[in-house]
C-alpha cells in the first residue's frame, strides 16, 4: 500500500498539469498564460502533496517552461537575479551566525532571568525574544531552532513531560505560544520571513512600495497589540496547570554564568546585526539597497571568521530554497504578465460586486486567511493568491496601502491556523506535548484572534499612517 500511495503522490503532479494543460483555453486567456498556469499549479501541488522534494519540483517546472517554449529563457530565469530572492538566500546564510556564535542562546536565557517567574511571564518572555531576533531571521524555521531548546528546557526543568496527563500543560502552553509567536512577529519585521519580501515585490506591481522602514511603522500597531495579547489568550484556551515558576528564573542564570562573558564571535555578530537592521530602517532615505547590505553583513561575518565557506556549504536548503523560489517568483511574475491574475480576478470580483469596499476588504481578508488550511508554505500561497487578492481589491475599491499590508501581514499569522500551516510548526508539534486535536483548535482561535487585531486595530492605524 505504501508504494501505491507513494506512487499516486508522484503522478498527481503531472495528472494535474496534464488536465490544465489539455483542457479548452478559457475565454480572454492565451494558451501561453494557460499552459503556464497549468505548469505552475503542479509545481505548488508537489509542496503541498509532497510528490518531490522542492529541488526536484523547481528544476521539472523551469525546464519545462522553456522547452515547451511557454515563456522565454530570459523570463524563466529572471528570478535568480532578483533582488528579493537574493536578500532571502544571504539572509538564511547570515542567520547561522546567530546560532553557530551562541547570541541566541544568550538572548532567550538573558529575557527567561528577567520575566520567568511565572508561566505568563516565560511566555512573554519567549515572544519578546523571538520579535527581537526576527529581523535577523528571514527564516521562521531557523528562530524555531533557537527558540525550541529553550522551550523544551524550560518545560523539563520546571517538571512537564510531554506523556503526563497534566505535567504536559506548562510545556504544551509554552510550545504553542513560542509557534504562534513565529507566526505574528514575521508580521512585524520585513526580513523576518522569506514570503515577506517575495509578496512586497508583488504589491509593487500595484503601486505599493514598502521598505523595511514603512513596513514596520505599519505593522507596529496590530502586531504589538497581537503579540500582548498572545500570551494570556492562549492560558486561557489551553490553562498551563500551574502557577508560579520561581526555579526558571534562576536557572537561566546560572545558565548564562556558564556560558561567561560574551565572546568574539557574538560580539561581532551582535554589531554586524545591528548595523545591518540599521541599514535596512535607513536604506530609502540613504539611498542603500536592502540587499547589498545583507551582502556586506556577510562578508564582514566571513572576513573575521565567525562564519566559513565551510559553513555554508554544509548549507544545503539554502540552495534549495533559492532555486525554489526563483522559479516560483519568475512564473508567478510571468502569469501576471501574461493576464492570467487580472483573469481570475475578475471572476472573482464579479463574485464580490456590489459589496462596500469596507466589507469587501474585510471579506477578501478572511477569504485569503481560511484558504490556508489547503497550504502547507506560506510562500506558496503569497505566490498563488497575493496577486489575485490585491487586485480584486483594488479594482473594488479598497485602498491599495491598505488592502495590500492587509494580505502581506495574513501571510504571516495565518501560518499557524493548522499544524502543518507553516514548517516553523512542524518543531514544536512534534514535541509531543499538544495533541493534534487541540493544535487544531488553538490554531483556529488563535488565527481568529489575529485577524480581529489586525482588522480592528491595524485598519484605522493603516490609513492614518497613510494619509
Amino acid at each position: 500500500m505504501t508504494g501505491v500511495v507513494l506512487l499516486a503522490k508522484r503522478a498527481a503532479p503531472f495528472a494535474i498539469a496534464a488536465g490544465v494543460w489539455f483542457s479548452p483555453v478559457p475565454a480572454g486567456l492565451t494558451a501561453e498564460a494557460w499552459h503556464l498556469f497549468a505548469i505552475f499549479v503542479a509545481a505548488i501541488a508537489c509542496v503541498l502533496l509532497g510528490s518531490f522534494p522542492l529541488l526536484t519540483a523547481s528544476m521539472l517546472a523551469v525546464a519545462t517552461i522553456v522547452l515547451t517554449r511557454t515563456i522565454t529563457p530570459a523570463q524563466a530565469f529572471a528570478g535568480f537575479a532578483n533582488a528579493s530572492v537574493l536578500l532571502v538566500v544571504i539572509a538564511f546564510i547570515v542567520a547561522q551566525a546567530v546560532v553557530k556564535s551562541g547570541l541566541g542562546r544568550r538572548i532567550s536565557l538573558l529575557m527567561v532571568s528577567r520575566f520567568g517567574g511565572s508561566p505568563l511571564g516565560l511566555a512573554y518572555s519567549l515572544v519578546l525574544t523571538d520579535a527581537a531576533i526576527a529581523p535577523a531571521f528571514p527564516s521562521n524555521t531557523a528562530r524555531g531552532g533557537v527558540l525550541f531548546p529553550i522551550v523544551l528546557s524550560i518545560a523539563k526543568g520546571a517538571g512537564s513531560e510531554p506523556d503526563s496527563a497534566e505535567g504536559r500543560r506548562l510545556g504544551g502552553y509554552l510550545m504553542f505560544c513560542s509557534m504562534a509567536s513565529l507566526a505574528v512577529s514575521s508580521a512585524l519585521w520585513l526580513t523576518a520571513t522569506s514570503a515577506n519580501p517575495i509578496g512586497v515585490q508583488i504589491a509593487q506591481n500595484a503601486g505599493i512600495d514598502l521598505s523595511f522602514g514603512s513596513w514596520l511603522l505599519a505593522s507596529s500597531a496590530p502586531t504589538i497589540a497581537a503579540i500582548l495579547v498572545l500570551p494570556p489568550l492562549v492560558r486561557r484556551l489551553f490553562p498551563p496547570g500551574v502557577g508560579k515558576t520561581p526555579e526558571a528564573p534562576a536557572a537561566a542564570r546560572r545558565d548564562l554564568a556558564g556560558m561567561g562573558p560574551m565572546s568574539r564571535a557574538e560580539w561581532i555578530t551582535a554589531v554586524t546585526f545591528i548595523v545591518m537592521v540599521a541599514g535596512w530602517v535607513s536604506g530609502s532615505a540613504l539611498n542603500l539597497n536592502g540587499t547589498a547590505v545583507a551582502f556586506m553583513g556577510l562578508g564582514v561575518l566571513l572576513v573575521t571568521g565567525v562564519l566559513t565557506v565551510d559553513d555554508i556549504c554544509k548549507q544545503g536548503d539554502t540552495l534549495v530554497t533559492f532555486l525554489w523560489l526563483a522559479v516560483l517568483f519568475a512564473m508567478s511574475a510571468q502569469l501576471n504578465e501574461l493576464g492570467f491574475m487580472h483573469y481570475v480576478g475578475e471572476r472573482l470580483a464579479s463574485r464580490l460586486g456590489g459589496l462596500p469596499w469596507p466589507a469587501l476588504y474585510v471579506t477578501l481578508v478572511a477569504l485569503y486567511v481560511g484558504l490556508h488550511y489547503f497550504f502547507v508554505s506560506q510562500t506558496s500561497q503569497v505566490l498563488a493568491l497575493l496577486a489575485v487578492f490585491l487586485d480584486v481589491g483594488v479594482r473594488g475599491g479598497v485602498p491599495a496601502p491598505l488592502m495590500a499590508p492587509g494580505l502581506l501581514f495574513a501571510s504571516s499569522y495565518f501560518s499557524v491556523i493548522t499544524p502543518q500551516g507553516g514548517s516553523q510548526n512542524i518543531i514544536f508539534v512534534a514535541s509531543g506535548y499538544l495533541k493534534q486535536g487541540e493544535l487544531y483548535r488553538l490554531g483556529l482561535f488563535v488565527t481568529l484572534a489575529f485577524m480581529v487585531v489586525y482588522l480592528v486595530i491595524g485598519t484605522p492605524w493603516l490609513l492614518l499612517v497613510n494619509r
